[in-house]
Order: C-alpha cells, then sequence, then structure tokens
C-alpha cells in the first residue's frame, strides 16, 4: 500500500512540476543588436532598440504539432523572434504601462494606430513618431513578432510524407512568454538584465483586424496566462470584426495560415468566423477556466459590416440580437470610419477613399482603458450604430454557409447614406460628404476602404447632378456657422471622453481652414 501511495504522489509531483513548467514563461536569452535614439517628447527622450528574444517550449503544452519538434538538451522546443523596443531613456519617465503591439503581416501598427497625423495617414509598418502621442503620454512600446516567415523562427518538424510542417500555434505562446519577460523578468536565463526592469506596473496589447483575432484567439486558448499570473491587463482592439485567427495548426508555409479571410470572391473560406464568434462567448470560456479577463475595448467601422461580417461579432451565429456584453468590455463603432485609410484609393476602385481619421479616438479611448486598469476608473459606455439585415445594395458579404443561422447586418443610415449612432467624429457629425459607402468592385483592394462623396457646394448643382442630398449651401449659413456646429461637437466629444483637448484643437483649427466654403475674404474697412 506504502509503495502504491508513493507511485500515486510521485505521478501527481511530476505532473504538476509539468504543467508549471509548461505554463512558465522561458526566455533564455535576450540579444539586442540595434540601439538608437528615437526622439525627445513631453515624457522625455525615447530610445529604440531591435533584436531577437530566443526562448524554449515544454513540449507538453496544448499547442499542435509541438510534441513532435526535436527537443534540445533541457528537452524542451527552441524558438526565437524579432523584438522591437520604443522606450524613454530614463526610467523615471515612463508612465508604468508597456503597450504591446502585435505586428500585423510582420508590420508594426502602433505608430499607424495611434501617433498617425491626421492628414497624411500612416500606413502599417512605419517606426516613425508621428504626432508623438504614445510617447508624450509615457508609454512604452513593444513590437513582439510571431508570425510564420514574418520575423519568428517557429518550432517545426518533417512530417510522415516528409513535409516540413511549422507549428504555427507557437507564435501564442512566444506573445505570452515575451510579454510575461518583459513585465516581470529582471534578466533572461544568460544573466542579461530586462531593459524594462521596475518600469512595468501593468500591461495592454494592442491589435488591428488580423492581430485583433489574434489577441481573441489567444484568450480564447488560455495564453493570457503565465505562472499564474494574467499576461495582458488590458487588450484595445480594432477593427476585428467576428470570429478567430487559424493558426492552432500545423503548415507548410511560405506563408502564415493567419494571412486568408473570407472574400467576395471566397465567401466559404473556414478558419475566421468559427464558434466562437463573440467576445462575450469568448470571455464566458475565459472565465469558466476560472482566469480573470483583462480589460477590454473593440472597435469597429463601417466597412467591417459590410465586408468582414462585424455583424456577427455581435450577435453570434444565428438571429440579430445583440448579445449582452461582459462588465469587462467595451465595444465602440466609429461611424462613417473604414477599416483602412489611405492617402490614395486603387485605379480601380469607383470611390474616393474615406478622409475619416479615426486615430483621435484610438488615442482617447487607449487612456480611458489604461486608467481603468490602473484605478478602475469607469470608461464610457458602449456606443454602436444600430443594424438593419442586410440587402443588395450596397452588397455586404454573406453567411458562410456553414452558419446556416446566421444574419449579416449593416448599420442603418440617415438621407444623406450617413451611419446612425456610434461614436461621431466631428467630420463626421457636422458632415461635408457621404462617409464609409461600400466602394467598388468588391475585391481586397477596394472594400475595406470606405468612401467620401462630397455634398455638391449649391442646390442649383446638386440638382442638375440628380443628388438628392441637400448642398452645402441648403445645410450651413455660411463658413461661421459650420465652422460653430463643428466647435458644438468637438465640446461634446470631449466631454463623452472618446477626444482629448490636442485633438479637438487640431479637428477645430481644420474646420477652420476648410475650403469647401471657398477661400476666406478679409474686408479691409471692417479691420480698421
Amino acid at each position: 500500500m506504502p509503495n502504491r501511495l508513493s507511485r500515486i504522489a510521485a505521478t501527481f509531483f511530476i505532473s504538476f512540476f509539468a504543467c508549471v513548467g509548461a505554463a512558465h514563461a522561458e526566455i533564455t536569452r535576450l540579444e539586442i543588436t540595434s540601439k538608437q535614439p528615437y526622439g525627445s517628447f513631453r515624457a522625455g527622450d525615447y530610445v529604440m532598440w531591435q533584436g531577437k528574444v530566443y526562448g524554449d517550449l515544454a513540449p507538453q503544452e496544448a499547442i499542435p504539432g509541438l510534441d513532435k519538434v526535436q527537443r534540445n538538451s533541457r528537452g524542451r522546443v527552441d524558438y526565437s523572434s524579432r523584438i522591437v523596443l520604443i522606450m524613454p531613456s530614463g526610467a523615471n519617465r515612463a508612465n508604468g504601462t508597456l503597450l504591446v503591439d502585435v505586428p500585423n503581416r510582420g508590420n508594426a501598427y502602433a505608430q499607424a494606430l495611434y501617433n498617425s497625423p491626421r492628414d497624411e495617414p500612416f500606413l502599417s509598418g512605419t517606426f516613425e513618431p508621428g504626432v508623438g502621442f504614445l510617447e508624450d503620454y509615457g508609454y512604452t512600446i513593444a513590437e513582439v513578432y510571431w508570425e510564420l516567415g514574418k520575423g519568428a523562427d517557429l518550432p517545426s518538424f518533417v512530417d510522415a510524407e516528409g513535409k516540413k510542417r511549422y507549428v504555427e500555434g507557437a507564435g501564442f505562446a512566444i506573445m505570452r512568454d515575451t510579454t510575461d519577460f518583459l513585465a516581470h523578468a529582471p534578466a533572461d536565463a544568460a544573466g542579461t538584465p530586462n531593459p524594462l526592469k521596475g518600469n512595468v506596473s501593468r500591461v495592454i496589447a494592442s491589435g488591428k483586424s488580423q492581430t485583433g483575432r489574434f489577441l481573441k484567439t489567444f484568450l480564447l486558448h488560455g495564453f493570457n496566462s503565465a505562472g499564474g499570473r494574467r499576461v495582458f491587463d488590458g487588450m484595445h482592439v480594432f477593427v476585428s470584426a467576428s470570429g478567430t485567427l487559424p493558426i492552432m495548426q500545423t503548415g507548410t508555409g511560405p506563408e502564415s495560415s493567419a494571412n486568408g479571410g473570407p472574400t467576395f470572391v471566397d465567401p466559404e473560406f473556414r478558419g475566421v468566423n468559427e464558434d466562437p464568434l463573440t467576445i462575450s462567448e469568448i470571455i464566458k470560456r475565459v472565465e469558466a477556466r476560472g482566469e480573470v479577463p483583462p480589460k477590454m475595448m473593440l472597435m469597429s467601422s463601417v466597412s467591417d459590416y459590410y465586408s468582414l461580417r462585424a455583424s456577427l461579432g455581435r450577435t453570434g451565429a444565428s438571429g440579430t440580437a445583440d448579445q449582452p456584453l461582459p462588465a469587462s468590455v467595451r465595444m465602440y463603432d466609429i461611424a462613417g470610419s473604414a477599416h483602412v485609410r489611405v492617402p490614395k484609393a486603387p485605379a480601380e476602385c469607383s470611390l474616393a477613399p474615406s478622409r475619416l481619421d479615426w486615430t483621435p479616438v484610438s488615442r482617447a479611448t487607449l487612456l480611458k482603458l489604461d486608467a481603468w486598469i490602473a484605478s478602475n476608473a469607469e470608461p464610457p459606455p458602449n456606443q454602436l450604430m444600430p443594424l438593419e439585415p442586410a440587402g443588395n445594395e450596397p452588397p455586404a458579404l454573406r453567411a458562410p454557409a456553414h452558419l446556416p443561422g446566421a444574419v449579416i447586418q449593416v448599420p442603418k443610415h440617415d438621407a444623406d447614406g450617413n451611419a446612425i449612432g456610434g461614436i461621431r467624429l466631428p467630420d463626421f457629425a457636422v458632415p461635408l460628404a457621404t462617409h464609409g459607402g461600400q466602394s467598388r468592385p468588391t475585391s481586397r483592394n477596394c472594400m475595406l476602404l470606405g468612401s467620401y462623396t462630397p455634398f455638391a457646394g449649391t442646390k442649383a448643382t446638386r440638382e442638375a447632378a440628380g443628388d438628392a442630398r441637400l448642398s452645402l449651401a441648403e445645410r450651413y449659413r455660411n463658413r461661421d456657422d459650420y465652422l460653430n456646429r463643428v466647435r458644438i461637437a468637438v465640446r461634446e466629444l470631449v466631454k463623452a471622453g472618446f477626444l482629448l483637448p490636442e485633438d479637438a484643437a487640431v479637428i477645430t483649427q481644420a474646420a477652420a481652414a476648410n475650403s469647401a466654403f471657398g477661400p476666406a475674404i478679409s474686408d479691409p474697412a471692417k479691420a480698421n
């Protein structure tokens, strides 16, 4: 009997420590290959460090294919990945928040999401500081690369057919372990100091589109826990529509399984719009495991509803009723916005691309999310656009056959074709155009760009063009009337918590200089 009990006890302890080892963040080496100044900001001087992290994983982790990979001398599975740190050069200048930006197809996104200037939208991949919002407010930014062929060296093995297969789900573990190291470890296993040691009080993840789905999938599969603690305290998720990311599998490369998605040409693409579709369902699974979910903010654009089935992220796979949101989640629609903002649309697109700059909302809501985590300061309530079942015009990506009960919905619109409800930026609340319509053709090049269709200047002009929308002259008495309405909209949005005073000043100045009402005319007689 004692021998039997001893065997049971031994089995328990082996299993226990195997589980602990599987969850423990193990960064074996941090290698910095480049250090350079980044700029001077309100919070002080910043530097940018680039390099690689090396780590290993316990082969018994629940990641498909990991158990088939050759193990190192410690019986674990090796990986390495690119990392970029943008941080204050003085330890006392950080605000305590580490913002982990999840690169999209190998491209950094933090600067485009938070630092982009109004009239020259940043595209993904830039490291330009732009308006310097993140640095002015003392954020430390980490780019942690996770994707096959895009900066991450994933574990691999040769299958029975002689094909090399990559363990793509290891990207989640790389994100988990690297983030946990940066937030908590004094040094790597070789003794190299963690450059962020002592400067991180909380961690927020940021992801857009593909990487917004990465974060929801990361959460769904239990990667937001390491060493018994939460990895991300908050998640700032942009235009991720519905569903998850299909990388909990092995792939043959050279591209990541995360690259594809349903389109108008291939609406039956599998792996993206799968159960669970909503954040409510994901959070239920997280809480059922006994985990504390992160505070989350999820934002959608108008084009997400037409081209990416965003309504299913509210309703799930059947019916038209929104699922109740958990207390840890806020969901915001930015009325009139597009999934992506570009300086110029491709030639084949029928409409000019969206001009609505929604980075002011990104900046304001990041600060609100940070305060929600740090001091439980209540953020603004959910702001959603009311929906209706999609018709044929403009076209919306239909539901896939494997979701027979799904109802695709799109935002309701006013007489101008502008969406009702949601967060209404001053440029949209006091419109000069119809924002957010669906451009043609519904190709990947055009379907996510939204649109901008200006109102006619006068009644006669619009009637001659057969335009039923009121002209500028019929809407506004003059430039001063327009500008006064913009100022009112600005104040309302600042009060609601979706606009910072510095962005309010930029928007007001742009309205004052807008050429839609012709050049400003000065009267020398009145000036005397």
